[in-house]
Order: structure tokens, then C-alpha cells, then sequence
């Protein structure tokens, strides 16, 4: 399989450490040759894992070198034994490469409450940094994954003056998958020149629009982060703020977020479906994104969806409840491009036929029309199958 384009000047290496019974790889370490600008976006759960607390303040100072990745155990509700690790595994990413601590992010994702042990990290650093090559990102992508089914990688380039530039986006993710990110990580690496501030003003949107823009479970995890670096290895001029470079560096940045955020649902512990729920005509953008929050959400919705049945009540029950002026009387919902009600009724037996044969599709979209202005807005869900209630129930096991 041929192995997916790394920006300048970032190498990656992944291994099995121990800390996974299964013996998968479980270890990852991304690495970029000088410090890189950087930022991110972190859990807004209250519960906060211990990796989390090491690098949200490391991060915030918008430099970033090196990012060490673990699996398996998610170094969460673990207490001053758990931040010691966190710390440590840290260190030895400075002992084995000789960045500065502060350099250094550490990510764990897997079980919460379980200590873990620094012994798989101690055996397994240097042969790790030894590892390290511009051909492994996807290697990384695999040894994050925990009840993932596929390794989620994007990639897109663009250039400046004629000076190309590469961005390259690693995440997991499949449960646990709610708005305000989820049980994922995500880690965004360009050899671009943007500034922490600038990368901060974009990610933020590119976030919004992509990760927090979804929902498998309703469940936010502790251990959530979204990483961007830009280490300007590409010698292109710098990304000018507010320039035609900025904009399309963006447009890039959203595809790799939503390609990635799109993978993750698709991959919802059990899912079957990956649906886009597109709500327009609203009075706004914001007004927009609350419906199609609440009907993504639902989990009647998501049972439908499952038992490919295209019952637009349960849809339209999700609108009137979402907090949001509406006229009922004015509410058209499509499945792809079948209309099952229009103004807020039921079109007729004629469309069950086609409406279900897009919901028998594995990809589709619901779109609802509230014929109120301009606002529009999309979130993506999967549906709710008996697999994944199987999967979560013995989730430790």
C-alpha cells in the first residue's frame, strides 16, 4: 500500500510497547526537526486526563517539537501517580531525542481508571526514536487506534508564490464521539509558515465545523485533544493573515477536519450509516446548527436510521424540540433528493419506496428546509446498532 505524503521536516515511528494485551502496536511518536509553531484545542469535559494537564499549558505556549502518542490506557482518573507518568513519559522522549521538556506533548487514549505502567514506555523509547522515518505517519495512525476498525489519515497540499505546501491530519476516534470533540485525538501537522495566533484564529473554526460537528453516542471523553504544527519547512513565504494564501491554507486545513471527522463517525463503534444531517432555511447560521444538533442527537433518529426505516416524524419531533422558533406548517425534510413532507406533512405512500432505498445507501443526507432565511449548517451521525451496545458493554474485557 503506498504510504501517505508527510510535510517537510515532521518523521514518525509507531510500535508495539506492551500496553495492549493484544500485542498491537500501541506506541506512536510524531517528531518534527525544529521546533514547530503550534496549537490546539483540548476536552471541555471537567474531568480532565492526565496527559491533557501536562500539555494543554506546554501547547499553549505555541511551541511544539515532539508529540508522544499511547493506546490502550487512557492515564485518566489515575491521580498524582498518573501525572507522574504523563511527566515522565515526557521525559523520555527529552532523553532519548534532546528536546526541551517543554517541547514535548504526551496523549494517551484507552480505558479510563486503570494506572499505567511506565515500564512498556522505558523498553520501548529508544528503539521507538530509532524508528523514526518521513514514511510511518501511517503507522501512527494505526498503533492510536483502540476499538477503531480502520486507521484515519488525510492529506491535502496547496502552495504559496508557486511554493508548495503539505498538511497532514492523524486521528482516532469511533466512541464516545459527541460535539465538543469526543473520545478522539487529532493531530494536524504542516510545513507551512503560520504563526501559534494564526494557526489558533484557524483552527478554532476548522474545529467547530468539523470534530465538534459530530456525534456517534452523545459522550464526551476525557482525553480529547486536537494538535495543528506548522514548522515551516517548505521555505514558502509566510502565510500573510487576511491574504488569499490564508484562505485557501483554511479551506485546506477544513478539508483534512472534516475528512477526518467524517471517518470517525463512519467508523462509530458499530455504525452502518453515515448520515449528514443539513439544516437550511433557518433565520441563522447558529439557529441552524441547534436543529441539526438535536435531530443528529437523536436516538430514535438514530434507531431509524439503522432499521432503514425513513420515519420523518421522529425527525421532525427533533426540530420542535430543539429550542428553536419554527413553523411546523413551513418544514420541508428530504433524504437525499426524496421528499418525504412537505409544509410540515406527509408527501405520500409513493415516496416510502425510494425514501427507504436511500436509507438502505450507506452515506446519505436528510436535509430540512425551515423556509425562515439564510442560516445553514451540517452535522454528521451514524447510526445506533445492537453492535455497538455489544462492543461497549465489554469494552474492559
Amino acid at each position: 500500500m503506498e504510504k501517505t505524503k508527510s510535510p517537510l521536516g515532521y518523521r514518525f515511528a509507531a510500535m508495539a510497547s506492551g500496553i495492549k494485551p493484544s500485542g498491537k502496536a500501541d506506541l506512536g511518536l510524531i517528531v518534527s526537526d525544529i521546533p514547530a509553531n503550534c496549537t490546539g484545542v483540548f476536552t471541555q469535559n471537567r474531568i480532565i486526563a492526565a496527559p491533557l494537564q501536562v500539555t494543554k499549558p506546554r501547547i499553549a505556549a505555541g511551541k511544539c517539537q515532539a508529540i508522544l502518542v499511547n493506546s490502550g490506557n487512557a492515564n485518566a482518573c489515575t491521580g498524582s501517580p498518573g501525572l507522574k507518568v504523563a511527566e515522565d513519559c515526557g521525559a523520555l522522549v527529552t532523553e532519548n531525542l534532546g528536546f526541551a521538556p517543554e517541547l514535548v506533548a504526551v496523549a494517551s487514549t484507552g480505558v479510563i481508571g486503570q494506572p499505567l505502567s511506565m515500564d512498556p514506555f522505558i523498553s520501548s523509547m529508544s528503539e521507538l526514536a530509532e524508528k523514526l522515518d518521513n514514511q510511518s505517519a501511517d503507522d501512527v495512525a494505526e498503533a492510536m487506534m483502540t476499538t477503531d476498525r480502520f486507521a484515519k489519515v488525510s492529506f491535502a497540499d496547496g502552495n504559496i508564490n508557486g511554493h508548495p505546501y503539505r498538511i497532514l491530519g492523524l486521528a482516532k476516534g469511533a466512541g464516545m464521539i459527541h460535539p465538543n470533540m469526543a473520545t478522539m485525538l487529532g493531530f494536524v501537522m504542516t510545513d507551512a509558515d503560520l504563526g501559534p495566533a494564526q494557526l489558533q484564529r484557524l483552527l478554532g473554526p476548522a474545529v467547530e465545523n468539523s470534530f465538534n460537528s459530530i456525534t456517534v453516542d452523545g459522550d464526551t471523553s476525557t482525553n480529547d485533544m486536537v494538535l495543528l504544527l506548522a514548522n515551516g519547512a517548505a521555505k514558502n513565504t509566510i502565510v500573510v493573515a487576511g491574504s488569499d494564501d490564508e484562505e485557501q491554507f483554511a479551506a485546506s486545513l477544513q478539508q483534512v477536519l472534516t475528512d477526518l471527522a467524517k471517518m470517525i463517525v463512519r467508523d462509530g463503534e458499530g455504525a452502518t450509516k453515515l448520515a449528514e444531517i443539513k439544516v437550511v432555511g433557518a433565520q441563522s447560521c447558529e439557529q441552524a446548527r441547534i436543529v441539526a444538533k438535536a435531530v443528529a442527537t437523536s436516538s430514535l433518529v438514530k434507531t431509524a436510521f439503522f432499521g432503514e426505516d425513513a420515519n420523518w416524524g421522529r425527525i421532525i419531533a427533533a426540530v420542535g424540540y430543539a429550542g428553536v422558533e419554527v413553523d411546523p406548517e413551513n418544514i420541508d425534510i428530504l433524504f437525499d433528493e426524496v421528499m418525504v413532507a412537505k409544509d410540515g406533512l406527509y408527501v405520500g405512500s409513493q415516496v416510502e419506496e425510494p425514501a427507504t432505498a436511500v436509507l438502505k445507501k450507506s452515506e446519505f443526507c436528510v436535509t430540512i428546509n425551515l423556509h425562515q432565511g439564510g442560516g445553514y449548517a451540517s452535522y454528521y451521525t451514524s447510526d445506533l446498532t445492537y453492535e455497538y451496545v455489544k462492543i461497549n458493554a465489554d469494552y474492559r474485557s
